[in-house]
């Protein structure tokens, strides 16, 4: 080693290796959540399985690095630059593992919660494995180095992997993603994978232009490279979701789009069919909130754009609401203006969280939308005694608040937690779901209202987008909703992705 560089120039490049190491694998982790969302969506499921998968990784990877650290040096150099090698080979493979396991894995599988570890184990455990070895085989390394300077290397070497963690996570959170996307990023983590293991192998004196060597290099560079032209699951990556437009028409002369933000449909409407509502949730909302309003003049807060169908069918109403929409990503408000037929001068868009947006206003609505289910991926914080009492005190006095819940016939574990916080803030609150038989365990799409007076009607016909009916829950049921939950869910204690899970009992 010591015909390669001087001792101090040697610790000092390994502190900025462990750096780089540390960097690279924390955009890895960052981007395993972007990259798991058109699978399995984004969610507090989500995000524990990277957290934990990725930490069992980097604990299995210090282990083996440990052992490694006791060869000599050059010889503990020269494995761990194979290390990076096989990080970067990894890495690049992550992308073809998601694209082909996620299919067999969700058949094979029903518990939404084993196919998010399953996913994230296989696209995820080995590159941070990889990752986990150089960190024990440096410290080792520069510790002996200059014994008598053991404490202060090895805390630089603690100390530089901890900044390198903080830089790779702001750069992949802030910028990478936003600008390269999901799978660029990643081949950019390979190749700065690829140059430590060049470097790795100059400090071992390995010979860099052996055959098997360059091939080995060649490799990664060649699967990141085939990952980046493949096509991407998204037609859009932004800050917070992979959007993506599918057209659903049954004739090209009338164009019909599906919004599916991660792996969820966010609403779809028709070019020539303004008022007609594709979904049970849509036509529910839209019939419960013009009945509201409709022939007079009203103003609307709608939390959550996505495809904009209600906003635009209310904008061709006389009068036109005021409406405002708070959509917090401005991709999905132009996505929705282009490719979604919505006239932004028909509305007030605000790029903001809808908690934040209603903070920030003292104005008052005549009816207020939450659309905040979305299957296990839900904003806990819209669903809480809090923020509904935000939403009564922006409502005037005899404002309405609907809001979508989807639970599962005979559960009804999260409906009425829901039904039960509701109560705590307005005088009324009903439920309202399609009126027809539901099989046990059976996904249901339900609106709650929330209002000071009842509805005048207690059922109703909508185009969704065939004729279905709509009725309104009987007072037995909303009494067993009361006596089978006393949950009220609060900033503090909210665990509605635990309540929405369906198990068989």
């Amino acid at each position: 080693m010591k015909d390669v560089m001087k001792p101090d120039a040697m610790i000092r490049l390994m502190i900025v290796m462990q750096a780089a190491v540390a960097a690279a694998s924390l955009t890895v982790e960052i981007v395993a959540g972007r990259m798991l969302a058109p699978y399995v969506g984004m969610s507090v499921y989500t995000w524990t399985s990277v957290i934990a998968v990725v930490l069992a990784g980097f604990s299995a990877g210090h282990w083996l690095g440990g052992r490694i650290a006791e060869k000599p040096a050059d010889r503990a150099l020269a494995i761990t630059g194979w290390s990076m090698l096989g990080a970067a080979l990894t890495t690049a493979a992550a992308v073809f593992l998601l694209r082909w396991g996620s299919g067999p894995v969700m058949e094979a599988i029903d518990s939404s919660i084993a196919v998010i570890v399953i996913l994230t184990t296989l696209a995820f455990f080995m590159p941070s494995f990889f990752a986990g070895i150089p960190a024990p085989v440096m410290a080792e390394i520069g510790a002996k180095i200059d014994p008598s300077k053991s404490g202060r290397t090895l805390g630089a070497m603690f100390a530089s992997g901890a900044f390198g963690a903080i830089l790779g996570t702001l750069a992949a959170g802030f910028v990478m993603i936003a600008w390269f996307g999901s799978t660029l990023s990643l081949a950019i983590v390979t190749v700065v994978y690829l140059v430590l293991a060049l470097i790795f192998f100059r400090m071992a004196k390995v010979e860099a232009m052996r055959p098997v060597v360059l091939l080995s290099l060649a490799l990664p560079l060649a699967v990141a490279g085939l990952a980046v032209t493949r096509a991407d699951p998204c037609d859009t990556e932004s800050r917070y979701f992979c959007i993506r437009v599918i057209d659903v028409a049954a004739s090209p002369e009338s164009p019909v789009n599906l919004m599916v933000l991660d792996h969820l449909a966010h609403g779809i409407t028709a070019r020539d069919a303004a008022q007609v509502m594709f979904t049970d949730h849509g036509a529910m909302m839209d019939h419960l909130g013009r009945a509201h309003f409709e022939g007079r003049e009203a103003r609307v807060f709608v939390i959550g754009g996505g495809s904009f169908t209600i906003p635009r069918a209310w904008s061709f109403l006389d009068p036109r609401p005021d409406m405002v929409v708070s959509e917090i990503d401005p991709e999905v408000t132009r996505v929705a203006s282009e490719e979604f037929w919505f006239d932004l001068a028909t509305a007030e868009v605000t790029a903001a969280d809808a908690r934040v947006a209603l903070a920030r206003r003292n104005d008052q609505f005549d009816v207020i939308l939450g659309d905040a289910f979305t299957d296990i991926a839900i904003p806990v914080h819209l669903v809480t005694a809090e923020f509904f009492g935000m939403v009564r005190d922006r409502m005037t006095p005899d404002g309405v608040y609907l809001m979508n819940v989807i639970d599962h016939a005979g559960h009804y574990r999260a409906l009425g937690a829901i039904f039960r916080t509701l109560e705590t803030v307005f005088p009324v609150v009903e439920v309202w779901t399609e009126a027809r038989p539901y099989e046990q365990g059976e996904r249901m799409i339900f609106i709650v209202r929330g209002a000071e007076t009842p509805t005048d009607f207690s059922a109703f016909e909508a185009l969704s987008p065939s004729p279905r009916r709509y009725g309104r829950m009987s007072a037995g049921f909303l009494e067993r909703l009361r006596e089978e939950s006393d949950l009220i869910l609060t900033d503090d204690y909210a665990p509605i992705e635990r309540l929405i899970q369906w198990k068989e009992s």
